[in-house]
């Protein structure tokens, strides 16, 4: 095979992403404790398997960059998300309506919890990839994807607001240093809630337009997320509808606990009182550990992907100068929910770093 031919193969490492689906799928399956598979496998294995396996700062060459920036395979890939996702969706809604689960049962809990899996997984994090490329068919299949999770203000607060006052006061996203998860948490969904609608308003009335004009994109989106919510309630059941609920509260709380992880304790300078500093590799957490990378479509090069917004996943490079985490996101998650563990973890992480740039 010759150098370019090998170089269009490479895409098919991402395909470790499909596990996902695949785990949920057992989980959907299974009776009892198989349920639980999906969430094994997020928060057991893949944590277990990132202790030992080494990470790699290991970038593509120039020629590498231009043959994978223009090879749509790696787009295709996230496309075929979407149909995995609502595939999904469906299937868990239907079983459901037939019954055959006992409400409120461990067994219930495990089929909920591995859609919630999928929901922040498929459903927000290949959304967010989606949401950042300039083209409208993405931005409308991001948007599709998030409603799958009920978190469709995602779409219009992370692009706008996020990017633009990450490492500030400012962003409901960016953890605090000593702040508790659980206290982050509400203000990462609230907060960044109304953000959206804030920022959604602020262009309408660039275009001389009412806030609650029509063609509104946050009040639109919010009534289809919440319209078919009320139309599987309604025809399938409020214990449907419940569940569904749950699954998306629970992948937004997934990924708000990445979010925490991202950017815990990080600041940018004031430049003036009007601005800061621009953003810069060091405003982010790193990690290249491998399986994250892979089953995240390269979010955890993140320090890269807050410099360079618009950069494609399989382009992101590790930065030199980035701080790296001490393991992988599956990880660094679950430390995350023992506050008092992860400060005395990345709390003297942090502090370094500020000492560094303030040097």
């Amino acid at each position: 095979m010759d150098y370019i031919g090998e170089m269009k193969w490479r895409f098919f490492k991402y395909a470790a992403a499909f596990t996902i689906p695949v785990v949920t799928a057992i989980s959907f399956l299974g009776e009892g404790a198989w349920t639980w598979v999906a969430i094994a496998y997020g928060f057991g294995l893949l944590p277990a398997l990132e202790l030992v396996l080494p990470s790699s700062k290991a970038n593509l060459t120039e020629a590498e960059l231009e043959v994978v920036k223009e090879d749509k395979s790696y787009d295709a890939l996230l496309w075929s998300m979407v149909f995995v996702q609502y595939g999904l969706l469906a299937w868990f809604l239907m079983e459901l309506a037939g019954g055959t689960r006992e409400m409120w049962s461990l067994e219930w809990w495990g089929f909920v919890l591995a859609m919630g899996f999928s929901c922040s997984i498929l459903g927000i994090n290949v959304a967010h990839e989606l949401g950042h490329r300039p083209e409208k068919h993405n931005h409308l299949l991001s948007q599709a994807l998030l409603t799958t999770s009920l978190y469709t203000h995602f779409f219009i607060e992370h692009n706008q607001g996020h990017h633009r006052n990450v490492a500030t006061k400012e962003d409901p996203g960016t953890a605090r240093r000593n702040e508790w998860l659980q206290v982050f948490w509400f203000r990462a969904v609230f907060v960044a809630w109304y953000s959206a609608w804030q920022i959604e308003a602020k262009n309408m009335r660039r275009k001389g337009l009412s806030p609650w004009h029509p063609s509104n994109l946050f009040l639109r989106l919010q009534v289809l997320q919440w319209g078919l919510l009320a139309a599987v309630w309604v025809t399938l059941g409020w214990q449907v509808g419940v569940a569904w609920l749950i699954a998306g509260l629970f992948g937004g709380f997934l990924l708000e606990v990445v979010n925490y992880v991202e950017h815990y304790g990080l600041e940018r300078n004031r430049v003036n009182e009007h601005r800061y500093e621009r953003v810069q590799p060091h405003h982010s957490w790193n990690s290249d550990h491998p399986l994250g990378r892979l089953m995240l479509f390269e979010l955890t090069r993140h320090s890269d992907h807050h410099h360079q917004p618009a950069k494609p996943y399989q382009t992101l490079d590790s930065i030199e100068e980035a701080p790296q985490l001490p393991t992988g996101y599956p990880g660094m998650m679950l430390l995350s929910l023992v506050p008092p563990l992860y400060f005395a973890v990345m709390n003297p992480r942090v502090d370094a770093l500020a000492a560094k740039h303030a040097a």
